[in-house]
């Protein structure tokens, strides 16, 4: 099994250098993982540079290695990012997640006006340290290069005046044109999920005449936690990524 750490203050790196992990992650390297001197690990900066070599020190506060190899990875173009509904329970948490490992370039989490929880007062940064927990923690399950954005919260109305910017690809069960017949370009993708009472008329009002597309994935109806996952799985498709 591939190990796959961050540390995100590791600007450059060369063959020969030796790079660290410290903290809870060499901590967890060490305890958890049990990864010993000798064994291969890679670790990345979160911004497309990744290092792999073999482990010359393990230690509980301090993970190094001798870079074997440097692979500097592009950001995909164009981007994708989810404006995720807040959803009750953890459903909001798992369409982000997993979404992380489909390779989202960023979340937005959106307070649409039928969402159940709310980010409000000491919630919001707490929401938002919520999720850029997730997204790290998926970030370095999938092994990726590029650790995605986690943006402010955002209202129905900042979703609106941000439409005109990008291509927004809204998610809606009785919208005429399937994501899959999506003609793709080369502007930025967001795609917008509703909570789990689906998004309101006027919401939906307000997108599109900002100028949001209505997709939908099919003839079911998805869950808000598996909505977004399988339209991402579309577009990387769509886009070439797969």
């Amino acid at each position: 099994m591939a190990h796959f750490y961050l540390n995100e203050l590791v600007a450059t790196a060369e063959v020969g250098a030796r790079v660290l992990i410290d903290g809870p992650e060499a901590r967890h390297a060490v305890t958890v993982s049990r990864l010993a001197v000798g064994e291969t690990v890679s670790i990345g900066n979160g911004r497309g540079l990744v290092v792999t070599g073999s482990i010359v020190t393990a230690e509980h506060t301090e993970l190094a290695i001798e870079v074997e190899t440097v692979t500097d990875v592009a950001r995909p173009e164009p981007a994708v990012f989810l404006a995720q509904a807040l959803a009750k329970g953890d459903r909001d948490e798992l369409a982000v997640q997993a979404a992380t490992e489909l390779g989202i370039d960023g979340v937005i989490p959106w307070t649409a006006a039928r969402s159940i929880s709310r980010w409000e007062g000491p919630k919001i940064a707490k929401g938002h340290d919520r999720w850029s927990a997730i997204v790290r923690e998926a970030t370095k399950q999938s092994i990726r290069a590029w650790l995605p954005d986690v943006l402010d919260l955002a209202t129905t109305n900042q979703l609106a005046r941000l439409a005109p910017e990008v291509r927004m690809l809204v998610l809606e069960p009785t919208a005429q044109l399937a994501l899959s017949a999506l003609d793709t370009d080369d502007r930025d993708i967001v795609l917008v999920v509703g909570p789990e009472g689906g998004i309101a008329p006027n919401e939906l009002a307000a997108l599109t005449a900002a100028g949001a597309t209505l997709v939908r994935l099919g003839d079911t109806v998805l869950r808000t936690s598996t909505a977004g996952p399988a339209a991402i799985a579309v577009l990387n498709a769509k886009l070439g990524r797969w």
